[in-house]
């Protein structure tokens, strides 16, 4: 999701530094928060508080940060260039596609639904009880939901959670660029593919 369909830093960056207001703390920066994203928003609020802060005043800037972004999930928040077309591709194709994330599953849900109404057969954020990425356990569940297999599947993301996640689950990885994340770090993470635009996937998956 975010990352890779969306480009959602911005609006994830005015909900970090309202939630941080809260408390007092100093602002981050689009950068610090780039770097911070990718293992769900108890991390990134994690990150985000200043070293020491307690667990009990993370979880006051977390609830913060909650309410101000199911109002303003949307303001700046789009997709990438190519993205939907590539949607539209891959389901005129007959393929299959799912999204599954670290940012919680209210938020996952409802940004398919307003972005993607069309194009997704499971959409899937962090759930009680589903370890999250790079854990492959929502991967099996969403492959055993569309009736698929993983030597019949590929995992497109922008992070090094994600090339890590695709390799537990025995998937084959494709890193994006236009993401948080730059080429040299999907590179390192042994990323099968690394592509530049949307459009290159589908001659991956053809």
């Amino acid at each position: 999701m975010d990352g890779t369909l969306l480009d959602t830093l911005e609006d994830l960056k005015d909900a970090v530094n309202e939630g941080l207001s809260v408390k007092g703390y100093p602002a981050r920066s689009l950068e610090e928060i780039r770097q911070f994203v990718g293992n769900g928003v108890g991390v990134l609020l994690r990150n985000a508080v200043p070293e020491g802060t307690s667990e009990a005043d993370m979880e006051v800037c977390l609830e913060a940060f909650k309410a101000h972004y199911a109002k303003h999930w949307q303001d700046k928040t789009k997709p990438y260039d190519g993205i939907l077309q590539l949607l539209a591709d891959l389901k005129a194709s007959g393929k299959k596609t799912a999204v599954i994330s670290n940012k919680y599953d209210e938020a996952v849900v409802q940004l398919c639904k307003d972005y993607f109404p069309e194009f997704f057969d499971a959409a899937r954020g962090e759930r009680a009880g589903v370890p999250r990425k790079p854990a492959p356990d929502g991967i099996y569940s969403i492959l055993e939901e569309l009736g698929s297999v993983k030597e019949h599947a590929v995992y497109v993301g922008d992070s090094e959670v994600d090339m890590e996640t695709a390799k537990n689950a025995g998937l084959v990885s494709v890193g994006v660029t236009w993401g948080f994340r730059d080429r040299e770090l999907l590179e390192e993470k042994g990323a099968d593919y690394i592509i530049e635009s949307p459009a290159q996937l589908l001659e991956i998956v053809k």
